[in-house]
């Protein structure tokens, strides 16, 4: 079994979790601190399982390049990144990690809110010249702002819990709204161009799928409240990046705080740059990434929201429990097979 992305202290960390588990005698592993690609699977061929992380792009050919395979553990909730037709048409299962970062990500969306609303990242940046122009720096305050969070489930519903607790008004927006939720926590569901046009700050918390696909577009954001920020922690599909670089430019959004930016696996990882042909579409999404991480009320993380110590650790252990059932004969958390 190959695991994939994973750091030395990761390693480590499931060796003891299979010694506990006391299934160590049954699993082979090699561990890889990078992802696999796609001209590495030549040497992956007697892998019966794989375990990776969203840096691997598991198409068909992937699929059909290792014979052997039976099981791919996705250390996410996301599993976009693996091509899920092929996977069923082989026998292949696929499992994922449901729940792992809820509050992780809620919190590092308001580090991101917070980035923008006080300027922090402007404020590091004018300390690094020198400078400190105080004026420059003058920020608002989010206690009576309104939030909006298009995707209320997990990670948004802990993202209303903390904006509640910053004293913000929040809308929300989901296809399936919990009603008593919204009574306890105190938000108020409504329709998206209600939230699009009364929100000072709208969050997105949902997956990446063909229905979300460029959510965010010129259509959209021309609904926005002129002046409002924009944060995505979810996926970078859902955000058109032309768009909203046409909305800062426009003063139609004063800010985004971005962990997730379309293109951003050729951003981070530059030597993949070298490697692959680029696609028009691809080079037309590097260009447009670069010009809005330029912009100076653009605060950029790379897709680190859920990378706490906690939360890393939770996805191992849900990875060991998943490879642990699958050798059970009664798989879980199954997205495929």
């Amino acid at each position: 079994m190959g695991i994939f992305e994973v750091d030395e202290w990761q390693a480590q960390y499931l060796r003891e979790g299979l010694q506990r588990l006391g299934i160590a005698d049954r699993v082979q592993l090699d561990f890889v601190p990078r992802p696999l690609a796609p001209e590495g699977c030549a040497r992956c061929a007697d892998y019966d399982a794989i375990a990776i992380f969203i840096g691997t792009k598991v198409s068909r050919a992937t699929v059909e390049a290792l014979p052997r395979l039976r099981l791919i553990l996705t250390m996410s909730t996301g599993y976009d990144h693996i091509d899920l037709d092929a996977c069923r048409e082989r026998g292949v299962t696929v499992c994922h990690v449901p729940h792992y970062g809820e509050n992780t990500v809620a919190e590092h969306t308001f580090a991101l809110i917070l980035s923008l609303s006080r300027k922090l990242h402007a404020a590091y940046f004018q300390s690094l010249r020198g400078e400190y122009q105080a004026r420059a720096l003058q920020g608002f305050d989010l206690y009576g702002k309104t939030l909006g969070v298009i995707g209320a489930g997990n990670i948004g519903l802990h993202v209303i819990r903390i904006a509640r607790g910053f004293g913000m008004r929040v809308l929300a927006f989901d296809t399936r709204p919990q009603r008593l939720l919204a009574d306890v926590l105190g938000f108020t569901y409504t329709d998206m161009d209600t939230l699009l046009r009364e929100s000072d700050i709208v969050t997105l918390h949902v997956p990446a799928t063909k229905a979300t696909y460029h959510l965010i577009n010129r259509e959209t954001l021309s609904k926005m409240k002129r002046g409002a920020l924009l944060i995505n922690t979810a996926r970078g599909s859902v955000v058109d990046t032309e768009a909203l670089l046409w909305a800062l430019e426009e003063g139609i959004l004063a800010g985004a705080g971005l962990d997730v930016i379309e293109g951003e696996e050729y951003i981070t990882e530059e030597s993949q740059l070298l490697k692959i042909p680029l696609a028009e579409q691809t080079l037309k999404q590097l260009v447009q990434a670069q010009a809005l991480l330029r912009r100076e009320n653009v605060v950029f993380t790379p897709h680190i929201a859920f990378n706490s110590r906690e939360a890393v650790e939770r996805i191992l252990d849900t990875t060991l429990e998943n490879l642990h059932a699958f050798l059970r004969g009664a798989p879980q958390n199954v997205v495929a097979g």
